[in-house]
């Protein structure tokens, strides 16, 4: 895949991708997982998409990569921030028709798609892989106590910063063997990714509503695609936001037995990409090119 490095700006923040045109085809944004770069799980989906002839562009969020922003911070309301900054680049560019674009997250940035597309009419199909649907409101009713008792935590060490994954279930922001073993191995070597978060990301995290995004996208056509075992984004969430969407919709369930097999597992990201593909060519014309 050629991809051009381009440089954009949100809310002053410079931020750094990789575009790759596919003449006369639709424009995809993506957005990824959750501390992830460029170069990693976007960077894989960018180029399946493009080899299925999109227009692609994977880019650092603030805080993470190569843009700038405060270092391995989530900031919900800047990453929705940059993502309208990057449809806006792609809308103003000469060989993009600003009529079909589109947003595709993968992992926590399935959330963000949704939110993105609910809130932004410039974008006219949305697609969700292996999506964090994330819903105060549910963590909330599972354990009001509970929930309200972490939010204070992560508060209380807003600016403090822990280990994004960590070894032998060792205390970190993404705990367990099954996150450990793509970013703290060479599967995910990355020049660019940094194995640090924020508390105040943890708090980010349990407060943004993806889910509740759903009612909002009124016609745009929605596609959720999702493993059917996932310990880390839960399919009853994909179910919830699937039933929630009001206006065109899919949903494509892979018999995935891990979360991260959708980042680069075969047959499973092959799979993602051709459904994603196929579907965003049929809600914004063009054809799917044979990867």
């Amino acid at each position: 895949m050629n991809a051009e490095r381009v440089t954009f700006t949100a809310d002053g923040v410079t931020l750094v991708g990789n575009l790759a045109v596919a003449a006369g085809a639709p424009a995809v944004v993506l957005t990824g997982p959750f501390t992830g770069v460029k170069e990693q799980v976007v960077g894989t989906y960018a180029a399946r998409l493009h080899e299925r002839g999109l227009t692609t562009l994977a880019f650092d969020h603030r805080g993470f990569g190569e843009s700038g922003g405060r270092r391995a911070h989530e900031d919900s309301q800047g990453k929705l921030s940059d993502l309208r900054a990057a449809v806006s680049l792609l809308a103003a560019h000469p060989a993009v028709d600003a009529a079909r674009l589109s947003v595709v997250g993968i992992c926590l940035g399935g959330g963000y798609a949704v939110r993105a597309a609910a809130t932004d009419p410039r974008i006219r199909a949305v697609v969700g892989i292996a999506g964090a649907y994330n819903s105060p409101a549910q963590f909330s009713a599972r354990d009001p106590v509970g929930y309200r008792q972490a939010l204070a935590s992560f508060i209380e060490r807003y600016d403090e910063e822990l280990p994004a994954v960590a070894a032998d279930g060792a205390s970190a922001a993404m705990g367990g063997d099954e996150p450990f073993a793509y970013y703290g191995t060479q599967r995910s070597a990355a020049a660019h990714w940094e194995n640090r978060v924020t508390y105040g990301s943890l708090h980010a995290l349990m407060t943004f509503d993806a889910l509740g995004a759903a009612p909002l996208l009124t016609a745009t056509p929605l596609q959720i695609v999702h493993g059917r075992a996932d310990a880390y984004c839960a399919p009853e969430l994909a179910e919830s936001l699937y039933t929630d969407a009001t206006g065109p919709k899919e949903i494509r369930w892979l018999d995935a037995e891990q979360h991260i097999d959708l980042y680069d597992v075969e047959p499973y990201v092959r799979q993602a990409a051709d459904a994603a593909a196929t579907f965003l060519h049929r809600h914004l014309g063009g054809t799917t090119t044979s990867a």
